[in-house]
């Protein structure tokens, strides 16, 4: 296994994670939501009278912040190594684990452990496993 240092970028990922946990704690403390993309997601899909202008405007937001991002820096090159049925797939899988979590990333390990919550802590530490389980299967035993 090699690093590529060149990549190693620990500035702006420090930045990054700065205005995330920011954002969350903005989010938590003018609304009194967690900001958790699948449960606010999933609002939208099963939507509650006066609950949907905040969700939309929050999903846009998100959508925006690319282009936003790229009138100040170039936007970083993104590869993904996989086809339409696998990322299809993934997607999926990704949403029942949500669904079966109670809770995606950024509700469990941003908001939820910020909030020392016994449950995240858990939540996390088994999609963290499970990611780094599926790597290792992946790149190691099927190539």
């Amino acid at each position: 296994m090699t690093i590529d240092w060149a990549g190693f970028t620990p500035y702006s990922a420090l930045a990054g994670g700065l205005l995330i946990g920011l954002a969350a704690a903005i989010f938590a403390l003018f609304s009194g939501r967690i900001a958790g993309i699948s449960g606010i997601v999933g609002g939208l899909l099963r939507p509650k009278g006066g609950d949907i202008a905040w969700r939309v405007a929050f999903v846009l937001g998100l959508l925006a912040a690319p282009w936003v991002f790229a009138t100040v820096a170039p936007l970083p090159v993104s590869r993904i190594d996989a086809g339409t049925g696998t990322l299809i797939v993934a997607g999926l899988l990704v949403g029942i684990g949500t669904r079966y979590g109670a809770g995606c990333t950024s509700g469990h390990g941003v908001c939820g452990l910020s909030r020392l919550s016994p449950r995240s802590l858990v939540a996390t530490g088994a999609f963290m496993a499970a990611g780094f389980a599926t790597v290792f299967v992946v790149r190691h035993l099927f190539a």
